[in-house]
């Protein structure tokens, strides 16, 4: 018998060995479940024999499912209703339509390909059903695509890891019952996900009410009484229908998060950090546990089940189930690569193996190292591509174009004007009436709102939008909204500009400590610049051989107060030109020049400037147009103005 300093020697070398392997990935920035797997399997009996998962005995099973529950209960809080809205049609068929395409494939793939007998070969085909948030969240926060194929992609892995447990249960069911009956397995199905669905939705409802009114509770002790609930509804559904405890989980988690609860992100914050530690100390134990000779003795067969999989399975499921949404072929190509099983199936895997040898039924090891080799093979192989693909396709957030301004001042119509003309989305913001009918004179969408509403936010596009934009008058103003960005939208490119007097000597430019950029800029004189027509809008193009002096000539108009960079175009690409640092050659910047000649002047020379700004190096500016000025009645303003996709008028 093994002794308690031998079992607790394991569980500390396995939180030694789980977490070294994240700090690994996080450095590396690569899928964590990739060290995971390797350190896990090398400190295994197979290896080092450093790790033996057997020491811990039936407390193995007790780990697993408790740290499963809270998995899938932080998978379910870090959902959001609103986004999964968008693509729910999609989502529903992958839930529903999806399951049983990928039990009937996988099953059809481990029995022709992998020799499999047609019991075991089902079996396998409802472990691998789910994709699993332990893998999509991390491999999403590296790759950080577009926000539409992305919430489908976390909507699918949570809401399906218990609809592909429980299924696998069903399944097991009736290899050891030997019935057959189809009714008895969607049965089966819908008894285990409804009681799962109402104990979780009842049970987080009734936490949702308490948290709100507890408000003599500190931040520790509230983030604990959560944990204690989520294992409390898991212990109650598993106790009523054995299984029906992973739906209650995640049921729980998007209840809670629905109800907008007091401190949700420290929350989440703090559920994440236990969800990192139970993956981390769960793959090294089930790792561990792992026969590398079992899966060699899979032999070529179960690799070809696995690519029919990837190759064949998945493809067939999304292409049928997205047929009639509006994702583009890029978006079904990547979601049809993209699925990476993880925990649950691995954790599902080991329990049944044991079940099945326990009853005296050949063949729990060999599914067993079939489903790990399934979760080597589509981590590996997807989680290393993954970047690459997103960006052939263009699916990247680096490649996202649009504009979102807040502020509809002078400075920012005449930013939103430049970037709609190269075709660009283009959408503003301000709470001021008569700014709005100024911008949308100009023919650009118009918002009259605060920007700190987040339905506007997402009314806007913000969510698939390149770049934020905060260019008020009142720097605090800019930073609180682009903060608010950041956080809920996660753009990437977020500026917040600190206006600065003109008294003031011009500043160093603000370096990105962290996602969000804070140029200083003097708006109101520009925006004054502006309203007088002094100023003159140029291009130049920066040369190779005059690098160095165009940037230096650049830097010292700028730092004078007399010309201010406003937008920079690379490869057909457009960027805010307010930081200097990064210009490179071949890059076209647009900028403003101040021009004090009087407009008597400028008529009676024709239209030529006699000021003293002339750029030698820089090419002859244009006269800026100024942004036409309706004359409107005072009238109600609707909460949008402008059409929906506006044409842009001519300057």
């Amino acid at each position: 018998m093994d002794t308690p300093f031998e079992i607790t020697l394991q569980i500390v070398l396995a939180v030694l060995a789980g977490i070294s392997a994240q700090v690994i990935a996080e450095y590396l920035r690569l899928p964590s479940i990739i060290f995971l797997l390797l350190i896990g399997i090398g400190l295994g009996p197979d290896g080092l024999a450093i790790i033996n998962p057997q020491v811990l005995g039936i407390g193995l099973e007790v780990i697993v499912s408790l740290c499963v529950a809270l998995i899938l209960f932080e998978g379910g809080l870090s959902l959001e209703l609103k986004e999964l809205g968008k693509v729910s049609g999609s989502l529903r068929n992958l839930i529903t339509i999806g399951t049983f395409m990928t039990l009937l494939g996988g099953g059809m793939a481990a029995h022709w390909l992998g020799e499999f007998p047609w019991p075991l070969a089902f079996l396998y085909g409802a472990l691998v059903v789910v994709t699993g948030p332990t893998v999509i969240t991390p491999l999403l926060r590296q790759v950080k695509v577009e926000r539409k194929v992305a919430t489908l992609l976390e909507g699918e892995g949570v809401l399906i890891d218990p609809v592909g447990a429980i299924l696998a249960v069903v399944v097991l069911d009736i290899i050891l019952n030997n019935d057959t009956n189809f009714g008895y397995i969607v049965g089966g199905l819908a008894i285990r996900l409804s009681i799962g669905a109402a104990i979780g939705g009842l049970g987080g409802a009734l936490l949702g009410w308490f948290l709100k009114q507890a408000s003599f509770l500190t931040e520790e002790l509230r983030n604990l009484v959560v944990l204690a609930s989520v294992w409390g509804l898991f212990g109650l559904a598993q106790t009523i229908r054995g299984e029906s405890g992973l739906m209650a989980a995640v049921t729980a988690g998007i209840v809670l998060r629905a109800l907008s609860v007091p401190d949700e992100r420290l929350l989440r914050r703090f559920k994440g950090q236990l969800t990192v530690f139970s993956v981390s100390v769960l793959f090294i134990l089930l790792a561990a546990d792992l026969s590398i000779a079992s899966i060699f003795a899979l032999g070529r067969g179960s690799v070809f089940t696995v690519l029919a999989l990837m190759l064949v399975v998945r493809p067939l499921n999304i292409w049928s189930c997205t047929w009639n949404s509006t994702l583009n072929w890029q978006q079904k190509l990547f979601l049809s690569w993209i699925a990476p099983r993880g925990i649950v199936s691995a954790s599902v895997a080991s329990l049944f193996a044991i079940l099945l040898t326990e009853r005296g039924i050949n063949g729990g090891d060999a599914i067993k190292a079939l489903v790990f080799l399934t979760i080597m093979l589509t981590v590996f192989v997807q989680g290393l591509t993954a970047r690459q693909l997103a960006k052939l396709l263009g699916l990247t957030l680096d490649e996202a174009t649009g504009l979102v301004i807040v502020g509809c001042n002078p400075l920012g119509r005449l930013i939103g004007k430049q970037f709609q003309e190269q075709g660009e989305s283009v959408v503003m913001i301000d709470t001021d009436e008569e700014a709005c009918r100024l911008a949308e004179a100009d023919g650009l969408r118009v918002y009259l709102s605060s920007a700190l509403d987040a339905n506007v936010l997402e009314e806007a596009g913000l969510s698939s939008i390149g770049t934020f934009l905060a260019i008020t008058t009142n720097g605090e103003v800019n930073s609180v909204v682009a903060e608010r960005a950041a956080e809920e939208f996660q753009p990437p490119r977020v500026l917040a500009v600190l206006p600065r007097s003109d008294a003031e000597k011009p500043l160093p430019e603000v370096k990105r400590k962290s996602k969000i950029l804070r140029p200083k800029l003097p708006i109101k004189t520009w925006n004054t610049y502006l309203n007088d027509n002094a100023v003159q809008l140029g291009k130049t193009q920066l040369q190779a051989d005059q690098l160095d002096e165009q940037r230096e000539q650049l830097n010292k108009l700028a730092a004078d107060g007399d010309m201010m960079p406003l937008i920079l175009q690379r490869d057909a690409k457009l960027d805010i030109a307010f930081s200097k640092e990064g210009w490179q050659a071949g890059d076209t910047i647009t900028y403003l020049l101040h021009d004090p000649t009087p407009q008597l002047i400028k008529r009676l020379s024709g239209g030529r400037r006699t000021g003293r700004l002339i750029a030698e190096k820089l090419p002859q500016a244009e006269p800026a147009a100024q942004p036409a000025v309706a004359e409107t009645q005072p009238t109600e303003m609707p909460k949008r103005l402008g059409p929906p996709n506006p044409t842009p008028k001519p300057q």
